[in-house]
């Protein structure tokens, strides 16, 4: 491929990272986190939405969806709860803490980030707890923040919770160090720090699809596997290199090296849709970036994104999202400014007639 689509894609939908605090738990011990949409106001306000990510410093633990069958963790391993479910991190399987408070996240920040928590039982403190008795283990926790509409190709393939153990990773992989550093950095407090862990968050979810995807079988459907597909791989880069365009089937099967009827069947195995319906979406996906992010008048959205007159765009994006181009940017700024994000009538996704 002559672009890089993932990157692509993560851009369009505004990854952004944010590591809050370090957890270190004598056993027994439990957290519970409750859903993202819960906690957006207090951690990520304004993010459409939200991951939470948990990587083991030291130590051993469980961590498990409410409700669902717990993973092991050892040392050097990620787990991650890509659709924001509520979930359980705990020293042995099966616990549960008294009842999941949200009072924490809102509670005031501290003056810099990261910053430790210890526990013990179901016991939150801000400080070390004295040495004891029981098994320790110590837990980076943090934030991604993401759009999810008008159109994220991506957080669609991922699984509820995904696991990268370490030795998926690699032996020379830098994640481990990651993680190491945001436990130093809590009592380093050097300038810079938190812009660094941000980034670097970001870097180890990239990491972490990169590992997930690699241990997919070859033929599994999704977003991922048809990345590595040589010719979905290739007509998906065509289409991300060069969204306005023309696109017709028959020319990104020529491109893709493949018949239209071969293309099209292959594309909709591993997406899940046709090429053009696929095509359609990632232009409002790309629109509602550039109308979040600037003032840029809708005629030059439309230009940017293939439409050749406002009107035409704005049809498109109407049947698409739900709602007219200009009512949806308004929407999303007032929202925003209030720290959550608004309900519209295109947050169910289109119907796949919609996008002919």
């Amino acid at each position: 491929m002559s672009r890089d689509t993932l990157s692509d894609v993560l851009r369009a939908v505004r990854l952004r990272g944010a590591v809050f605090y370090y957890l270190e738990g004598a056993s027994p011990w439990v957290a519970e986190a409750p859903s993202g949409p819960e906690i957006i106001p207090a951690i990520m306000p304004g993010v459409d939405h939200m991951i939470e990510f948990h990587g083991l410093v030291e130590g051993s633990c469980w961590a498990a969806m409410t409700g669902e069958a717990p993973i092991r963790l050892a040392a050097g391993d990620l787990v991650l709860f890509p659709q924001g479910d509520a979930h359980v991190m705990s020293s042995a399987p099966g616990l549960r803490a008294p009842g999941a408070d949200t009072s924490l996240f809102f509670a005031p920040r501290p003056p810099q980030l990261p910053y430790a928590l210890s526990m013990k039982g179901a016991e939150i403190t801000t400080a070390r707890l004295d040495s004891g008795g029981g098994e320790r283990a110590t837990v980076v926790c943090g934030f991604l923040g993401l759009d999810a509409r008008p159109f994220n190709p991506l957080l669609a393939a991922l699984p509820r919770v995904l696991h990268v153990p370490r030795h998926t990773l690699g032996a020379d992989s830098w994640v481990t160090g990651f993680m190491r550093a945001v436990v130093a950095e809590s009592s380093r407090r050097r300038p810079g720090g938190e812009a660094v862990l941000e980034r670097m968050s970001e870097m180890l979810f990239v990491e972490a699809i990169r590992s997930y995807a690699d241990s997919l079988p070859a033929e599994q459907a999704g977003w991922l596997s048809g990345l590595r597909d040589p010719a979905v791989g290739r007509a998906l880069g065509l289409l991300h290199e060069k969204p306005a365009d023309a696109w017709t089937l028959e020319r990104l099967s020529d491109e893709a090296g493949l018949s239209r009827s071969s293309l099209h069947e292959r594309f909709a195995h591993f997406i899940g849709q046709a090429p053009m319906q696929y095509l359609t979406q990632w232009r409002m996906q790309l629109a509602a970036s550039r109308m979040q992010d600037t003032n840029a008048k809708l005629i030059d959205v439309a230009l940017q994104v293939g439409y050749e007159s406002e009107a035409a765009f704005s049809r498109a994006f109407k049947r698409v999202v739900g709602l007219a181009p200009g009512a949806w940017r308004r929407g999303e700024r007032s929202a925003a400014g209030r720290g959550r994000r608004p309900l519209s009538p295109g947050n169910a996704g289109p119907k796949p007639d919609d996008l002919l």
